[in-house]
């Protein structure tokens, strides 16, 4: 116990998460996403839409008032049949507006100054795994139009078709 009584501080939570705090610090953030659409939304606390797998603690504060706000996750999970990256996100914790920059292991998706059909692009050749780069890229191809291609009979086709098969693949847009 002496020895951390010297190395930790503890803070009150209304210091250490105030937005006013963070933005006057400059901080660069770095989230943990459990998934990202192809628009730069991100969801970091529910499964599948439903089960919470994370709290959003602090994470909300430091997005939304970071100089930069950076989101990882990994560009598959479940032994390849999930891809985190998807059209529309089951659960949304941080809008597009917060988010800055995505990184998977597959590369970076830098969003600042960008439209949303950009950002699409962006994602999808930078951070999607190329097992699922052509079936994302399948989706926005399904849009006709408009300021943010979303097709919502198609939103959440990739998640009906995990929840049907246990897996991700295979998705016929219509």
């Amino acid at each position: 116990m002496i020895f951390y009584r010297r190395r930790i501080v503890l803070r009150p939570q209304e210091i250490s998460n105030n937005p006013e705090v963070v933005r006057r610090l400059g901080i660069i953030s770095i989230n943990t996403a459990i998934e990202v659409d192809i628009f730069g939304n991100v969801n970091s606390t529910h499964i599948m839409g439903n089960n919470m797998m994370n709290g959003i603690g602090g994470s909300g504060d430091f997005t939304r008032n970071a100089y930069i706000s950076i989101f990882t996750c990994p560009s598959l999970a479940k032994g390849g049949a999930i891809s985190p990256i998807v059209p529309l996100c089951s659960h949304l914790d941080h809008s597009e507006h917060s988010v800055q920059v995505i990184v998977t292991e597959q590369g970076v998706a830098d969003l600042r100054g960008k439209d949303p059909h950009q950002r699409a692009l962006e994602i999808i050749r930078n951070c999607a795994h190329p097992d699922f780069r052509d079936e994302l890229m399948g989706y926005c191809k399904d849009v006709r139009g408009g300021h943010t291609p979303q097709t919502l009979a198609n939103a959440y086709k990739m998640h009906q078709q995990f929840l049907e098969t246990g897996s991700m693949h295979g998705v016929k847009w219509s």
